[in-house]
């Protein structure tokens, strides 16, 4: 018994031993679940937030490849996703005059010149210190109106100030509006054109050019106006963007039917003012097509006074863009269609002066003088009741 009993001690420590090390085994194994995993990065090695992009230079509304950049007057809606309520952003915000977003916690943030993407990567930036890792999105609401220049054939060329047409008319609108949503309308070349008075008679509407502001150079983009006026080639009316001049040539030579269609489209004004004095029924000012010819002119006075106007005889005036005065005479065919050496196209404020035959200013002439007129069978006896008024011969 004495013998086995070491034995049996043995065993039983043995047997202790063994009883230990099975939970020790299972806590080693399950300490990965409490203890830092040897896979994490320490906080110097983690990925670094996007870095804002460096103050750009770019003119607010001009095309950054194809994207819109940003401006004073632009409505933005920004969201941060998965932030705390309190730095929950507002549905709306307008840029400033400085080209800045005022928004909570960060205050002004520049974006002018930014595409969308770019300013949200530079007000990620700026709520990094808040939010780790701020997924920011920018949506365009409503556009700024834009400013664009209209030069060459047009009446009153100069910069015009166009506005996007949108349905949001409220503040309310705007609020709940989603970034997905549509509702503006750009103005498109045709619209600017309307606002500077329309074309002028001698416009090349085929080589319109429109001169473009790109980040690091200017383009020109070419289109062609009758196309879209004969095919309906909607591409030619090319949308505008901020800061874009409409360059509208001269035409080297005039088409008849081409400009009376023209004349008719809604490049050309509704009416231009012509004043037409002299021998004609009824002179004064007229409101005519755009397309009007001289001889319409005339017509819509009341045509000739019979006897008195003289049909080779008739002057334009007309006031030219640098202040000049141009004087030419026309002999009239009232069968002559648009002719520019006939039959001209009238241009905005030109005067049309119908002179007098001969006879005509004999007459008058004579009824100023003496008080008699001369006519066809009383001039000789009118001459000699004058000369000789007791009767005598």
């Amino acid at each position: 018994m004495i013998k086995r009993t070491p034995h049996s001690v043995a065993a039983i420590v043995l047997s202790s031993l063994i009883g230990t090390t099975q939970p020790l085994s299972v806590l080693a194994q399950s300490s990965p679940n409490f203890a830092p995993s040897q896979n994490a990065l320490p906080s110097e090695q983690r990925t670094p937030l996007p870095e804002a992009p460096p103050p750009s230079d770019v003119k607010p509304g001009t095309i950054v490849g194809d994207a819109y950049t940003l401006g004073a007057g632009d409505i933005v809606r920004a969201e941060i996703f998965d932030i705390a309520p309190e730095l929950a952003l507002e549905p709306r915000y307008t840029i400033l005059l400085d080209g800045t977003l005022n928004l909570p916690w960060v205050g002004s943030v520049p974006v002018q010149g930014l595409t969308l993407t770019q300013a949200a990567a530079v007000i990620s930036a700026k709520y990094g210190r808040f939010v780790r890792n701020p997924i920011v999105t920018i949506s365009l609401l409503a556009p700024r109106p834009l400013k664009v220049g209209v030069i060459g054939e047009v009446n009153r060329p100069g910069s015009y100030i166009l506005s996007v047409i949108s349905n949001e008319v409220s503040q309310t609108s705007l609020n709940q509006r989603t970034a997905s949503e549509g509702g503006n309308q750009w103005p498109r070349v045709s619209q600017a054109i309307q606002s500077a008075g329309g074309v002028t008679q001698i416009a090349n509407i085929r080589e319109v050019k429109i001169r473009r502001l790109r980040t690091d150079r200017e383009e020109i983009v070419a289109i062609d106006l009758w196309k879209f006026l004969r095919e309906g080639d909607l591409t030619q009316d090319t949308l505008l963007r901020d800061g874009d001049t409409i360059i509208i040539p001269k035409a080297s030579k005039l088409d008849a039917a081409e400009a009376t269609q023209v004349a008719a489209s809604n490049f050309s004004p509704e009416t231009i003012s012509v004043s037409i004095v002299g021998e004609v029924t009824a002179p004064g000012s007229l409101k005519l097509k755009p397309n009007a010819t001289l001889n319409q002119a005339i017509m819509a006075a009341g045509g000739f006074r019979v006897g008195r106007a003289s049909k080779k005889g008739v002057d334009l005036i007309r006031l030219n863009p640098d202040g000049t005065i141009t004087r030419s005479k026309y002999s009239i065919d009232l069968d002559q269609n648009l002719n520019a050496g006939r039959n001209p196209a009238l241009h905005n404020n030109d005067i049309v002066v119908v002179n007098r035959t001969f006879i005509a200013s004999a007459n008058d002439f004579l009824i100023n003088a003496i008080g008699v007129p001369l006519t066809i069978f009383g001039g000789i006896s009118g001459f000699r009741n004058v000369l000789f008024p007791n009767g005598n011969r």
